[in-house]
């Protein structure tokens, strides 16, 4: 979803567990104040709030962050839009996950069909 192209203008994300507001705001090139109201709109951003509520966010909120940045300024969804295609996008990995469970667990019926067929 982020282009490659997108990602050269942004600096590379550091390899660290947790990162403050202030950090993600120099990686994204959002303000704090942009990053707090799209905990508010963007339910898949959940940074970790620890004491005095400050936030910790991990890489995949960076990742996520950089996500929306994207559609929004560069792509120019409205911020609705912009939630339905990151949901669109996580329901559609859900569903090719789930294909794949199936299809493992169906062969592996088929293997112990087979094997109890041969007894």
């Amino acid at each position: 979803m982020l282009e490659a192209s997108n990602n050269s203008e942004l600096p590379p994300i550091p390899t660290k567990r947790y990162f403050t507001i202030g950090e993600v705001s120099e990686l994204c090139d959002v303000r704090p104040h942009v990053l707090r109201y799209w905990e508010q709109e963007f339910s898949a951003l959940k940074p970790v709030k620890r004491r005095g509520n400050r936030r910790y966010y991990q890489r995949q909120d960076v990742i996520l962050i950089r996500q929306i940045r994207s559609l929004l300024y560069e792509q120019g969804y409205t911020i609705g839009g912009a939630r339905l295609k990151l949901d669109s996008a996580e329901s559609h990995a859900d569903s090719v996950q789930s294909q794949q469970i199936v299809r493992q667990l169906r062969m592996e019926l088929e293997e112990l069909l087979h094997d109890l067929r041969r007894t």
